[in-house]
């Protein structure tokens, strides 16, 4: 917060015009949010930036209103794109009536709901990728149709996004969507086609008495902040998206291609030789560490080494920390060693994973074969079965790692899960450490070969190779093959949703591997 406070005091007199934040709303659809916590958490984030702000002072209380105007958001969109739409004209209307009520802002264009989006990736399917452009469009309209919450600016994902990377033709695909309802539809010649629509209005209104006593609750714990450190927020996230999960499984949400018309004529868009993806040069890593070291032997040593001290110092302080920063920029210092030396005077925060230790899918029948098979094999090993769920690397797609966490808890297995962006080294020392059955890492950041390797490689050497090693992730067939050829032993991607099977199935390599031991 204090980082985010520096940022928007700063900005404001310096750069008028600058949007200083987005307050995010989209990664909580991605993680599951339903529309009123879509709603409410992103709000709430606001608050807290804005108080935080508004108590450091450094904006005057003249000026206070004028820098509230320039805060803007970046939400998501999902294919209900009639609650979604509905869901944008709520955000308006709270927006204007916080800035209103809380902070006494009096102009109306400084209490604009101001947004960008891009929308909804977590429906996107590996199963009949070609059904994916119209979820796009559908999720686009939610955000354009009604003028009066427009977004501002659109970014759509492309259709192959749960396949791997998407190439240049794809994401074209995408922007000439964009292009083609905004030049050759007559969208933009009329006003808000759904004013005075008592459908919309009551839509409308039932989000906003839900999303003002969830943001009562919120404030009740002490606002945003609190509500992240206790991993209230975590929680909700995780418990709406196992929902989620389990309505896809038992049919109850009905998936074109996943769980509903599922048979279908072989496209001709995943028969290309590349696999219809973008595939990255392996050498595009080293050629970036050279151009890294390059960039440090060329620069002036000793004016870094002064700038990281000034940033320092003003971080020990309490200082607004952006002169010193842009001083950093300017002598060369690197994003990572700006991190590391602000990581050195506020430490590293580790968020709450949202996976607690109590089992919350008791009554899901769905888990009930996989609750045999994990209490069966606990039985003949005479413990409980054991399992590390990993998340490698900068990757913040969490969602993976935590359904598989909370269905292995809900199996009757012990799970040892400690959130994001993980080091190799910390993963194999806490397997070694929790002394488990099986590691699980998840990976959607396009490093699996990498890092999966990277820990097989660790565990050996540590004399734990005896420990087997799955990975999920959006991971390409001929990726698969160099995993298992690394010491993987199994490989999970989007179209493997089935909780109870991925289980069983941890549990049968886990047999597996103590029968070999």
């Amino acid at each position: 917060m204090k980082l985010i406070t520096d940022v928007v005091s700063y900005t404001y007199k310096e750069m008028p015009k600058w949007n200083p934040t987005n307050v995010c709303s989209y990664h909580l659809q991605e993680a599951g949010a339903t529309p009123v916590q879509e709603l409410s958490f992103a709000l709430a984030t606001a608050i807290a930036v804005l108080d935080a702000v508004q108590e450091s002072g450094q904006i005057g209380a003249n000026d206070f209103a004028a820098a509230t105007g320039r805060i803007s958001f970046f939400v998501n969109a999902g294919i209900r794109f009639i609650t979604e739409m509905c869901k944008m004209r709520a955000f308006v209307d709270l927006w204007d009536e916080i800035l209103q009520e809380r902070y006494g802002v009096t102009e109306e264009k400084f209490r604009r709901f101001r947004y960008g989006v891009q929308v909804n990736s977590l429906g996107l399917t590996e199963q009949q990728p070609e059904n994916n452009v119209y979820r796009i469009l559908l999720e686009m309209l939610a955000v354009v149709l009604s003028k009066n919450a427009r977004a501002r600016a659109v970014q759509l994902p492309a259709w192959n996004e749960a396949l791997g990377l998407p190439r240049p033709w794809d994401q074209q695909w995408s922007l000439r969507l964009q292009q083609i309802v905004a030049f050759e539809t007559d969208l933009l010649e009329f006003g808000d086609i759904f004013e005075g629509s008592i459908e919309i209005d009551r839509k409308v209104e039932e989000l906003k008495t839900a999303a003002r006593e969830e943001l009562r609750l919120i404030e009740d714990m002490g606002g945003a902040v609190a509500a992240v450190d206790t991993g209230y927020l975590k929680e909700c996230l995780v418990q709406s998206n196992t929902k989620r999960v389990q309505s896809v499984i038992s049919g109850e949400l009905p998936v074109v291609g996943v769980n509903r018309f599922t048979e279908s004529a072989p496209s001709p868009l995943t028969r290309e030789g590349d696999g219809s993806i973008m595939t990255v040069d392996p050498a595009a890593e080293s050629e970036q560490l050279e151009r890294l070291n390059s960039w440090r032997e060329a620069r002036d040593d000793g004016a870094v080494k002064r700038a990281l001290e000034a940033l320092s110092a003003a971080a020990n302080s309490g200082d607004n920390i952006m002169p010193a920063s842009i001083q950093a920029a300017k002598a060369g210092v690197t994003t990572g060693e700006w991190s590391e030396a602000l990581r050195k005077t506020y430490g590293e925060y580790r968020a709450p994973t949202g996976v607690s230790s109590s089992v919350s899918n008791a009554g899901s029948a769905f888990l009930d074969p996989a609750r045999e098979k994990v209490a069966a094999a606990a039985r003949e090993l005479g413990m409980p079965l054991k399992v590390l769920i990993g998340k490698p690397g900068l990757d913040g797609h969490s969602n993976g790692a935590e359904q598989i966490a909370v269905a292995a808890r809900d199996s009757g297995m012990q799970v040892v899960y400690d959130g994001i962006r993980l080091t190799p080294d910390q993963i194999v020392k806490a397997a070694l450490d929790g002394s488990v059955h099986i590691v699980g890492l998840s990976i959607l950041s396009g490093s699996h070969i990498s890092l999966a390797t990277e820990v097989c490689e660790k565990l050996k050497a540590a004399g734990a190779q005896d420990i087997p090693v799955v990975v999920g992730g959006i991971i390409p067939p001929e990726d698969a093959e160099k995993l298992k050829a690394a010491g993987v032993t199994a490989i999970y991607t989007p179209k493997d949703f089935d909780m109870a099977g991925i289980i069983i199935d941890m549990v049968d390599i886990i047999m597996k591997y103590e029968d070999v031991a």
